[in-house]
């Protein structure tokens, strides 16, 4: 099968069953130049290595065996760990996307892993019929179903790809703290970037709509109303979403409720708490009443919808969960916004309602 990129290679291995290229261990810049465009939802999609059997080092029969998904990202983290090690890695066409979430879509599953098995006549290439899935990967992933179709036994690693070369001294033994799933402030953080690009457009088209509707009022429309109520009002979306998106992720564990959607309510309401507390920043007096309950409702729904949007980056949660938790969540958000927007919009004619 034809390759793509293979800048991380330095040269082939030659093997019964063909020659394999060869992957270092260590990442070079134009990796972790990679890895922060991919970070920052740049090229995300495409950020994937060509599925397929690797080497690392000069592995052999013996070698083991180590599964991954074809995301760059995860790639790149697995042969990482393995500098002075000689293995074989396993490479399955997931779509560009990680172990975890592949699992949770099927892509990352018994089909795919049996199909590059065969494909890469891997049982011409080790002696020891064993493959190494990381333990993320097992819901997708039927270990009876592989050593019935394939021959291959699946033998789980630890959760996190760091603890692997310790697996691997231990004989292939993980002890309680491979297991544990962690979701600590560092791997929360560092999907914040992504949230803020794929998430932007739910706050610029809003934003967008409430600077045009501020020139509205009793007497018409008004481009000086635009500069005193519209962009203060657009400036409230904005930043209302960057607290969304920045604050929810970081205080996930200590911010109310089981689901998102309420965690990113409160989160909306302690914000609305401390804007009321500095006077009502960026709001004309008198200060309408209408529209301070316009914008509860409006940050509040705000901030729920993009709390709620983390549910695909979290170990948090499952796919029942978010559907779940989704079919009332998302209507009850487009009423209090619905909602939000019609009061807004009547302070606007109402006398003493103007300002942000």
């Amino acid at each position: 099968m034809a390759r793509g990129d293979l800048s991380w290679t330095d040269g082939t291995l030659d093997t019964e069953a063909g020659s394999v290229p060869r992957a270092r261990t260590r990442l070079d810049l134009r990796d972790r130049l990679g890895a922060v465009k991919a970070r920052w939802g740049i090229g995300r999609m495409d950020y994937s290595v060509s599925p397929g059997l690797y080497a690392v080092g000069s592995p052999g029969a013996p070698s083991p065996v180590l599964v991954s998904a074809n995301y760059k990202l995860s790639f790149d983290g697995l042969r990482g760990v393995l500098s002075g090690r000689d293995a074989w890695i396993l490479v399955l066409d997931t779509h560009g996307i990680n172990v975890w979430c592949a699992a949770g879509k099927g892509t990352f599953g018994t089909d795919e892993i049996v199909r590059r098995v065969r494909g890469a006549a891997l049982d011409r290439v080790v002696h020891d019929r064993v493959l190494v899935v990381p333990q993320l990967g097992a819901p997708g992933v039927s270990a009876h179903l592989v050593r019935q179709r394939c021959g291959f036994r699946v033998v789980y690693g630890p959760v996190r790809v760091e603890d692997l070369p310790a697996f691997l001294d231990a004989g292939m033994t993980a002890g309680p703290e491979m297991r544990q799933v962690r979701f600590c402030l560092r791997d929360r953080a560092v999907l914040i970037p992504v949230e803020l690009v794929m998430g932007a457009k739910y706050a610029l088209l809003p934003a967008a709509a409430i600077l045009l509707l501020g020139g509205l009022g009793s007497d018409g429309y008004s481009l000086a109303r635009v500069r005193a109520t519209g962009l203060p009002g657009a400036g409230l979306i904005l930043g209302s979403f960057l607290c969304a998106a920045i604050l929810g992720p970081t205080l996930l564990p200590w911010l109310p409720g089981r689901a998102f959607a309420i965690k990113g309510a409160a989160l909306g309401l302690a914000l609305v708490g401390v804007w009321a507390i500095l006077g009502w920043p960026g709001m004309s007096a008198p200060v309408s009443w209408l529209h301070v309950a316009a914008w509860t409702l409006i940050v509040t729904a705000m901030n729920s919808f993009v709390v709620m949007n983390f549910t695909g980056a979290s170990t948090y949660t499952s796919l029942s969960g978010v559907l779940r938790e989704m079919r009332f969540a998302v209507p009850a958000q487009i009423s209090g916004a619905v909602v939000g927007i019609g009061l807004w919009l009547t302070g606007l004619f109402v006398r003493g309602g103007g300002g942000t």
